[in-house]
């Protein structure tokens, strides 16, 4: 039984995703994706490569994710999921280039500027 690896980023969060062929459980951190993901938005974009190249019940895709918030961990399991479908087949890329889930979004968190309120909001300023 043969094992894909991908490696997702996105925001501050990593995701390391393992496909190893099965009927289609998901686990995130030991748990369920139902369980981890919540929100029905983050499960599916978690699980968009897999839709994309119709490979769902396939894989049992075990998934270790961390830092960030849930979004910043979807996007990065999207990422990681894509990149072990590419290690599998690499005819898969055909499908998953054009949906862009093989891009890492490189938008981060601008830095807080030392006197500012936040990154770009400035205290009030009074004239007088």
């Amino acid at each position: 039984m043969k094992t894909y690896a991908g490696t997702g980023r996105r925001k501050t969060s990593v995701a390391q995703i393992r496909l190893i062929s099965g009927t289609g459980n998901v686990l995130v951190n030991r748990q369920p994706i139902e369980e981890y993901f919540t929100v029905e938005t983050y499960r599916r974009d978690a699980l968009l490569p897999l839709e994309l190249t119709k490979t769902n019940g396939q894989f049992d895709v075990f998934v270790t994710v961390r830092g960030g918030g849930k979004s910043g961990q979807a996007g990065a399991v999207r990422l990681g999921v894509a990149r072990a479908l590419v290690d599998y087949n690499e005819e898969l890329r055909g499908a998953l280039r054009p949906a862009g889930v093989l891009t890492r979004d490189p938008r981060m968190v601008e830095r807080k500027k030392y006197g500012q309120k936040k990154a770009r909001k400035r205290f009030q300023f009074s004239k007088r």
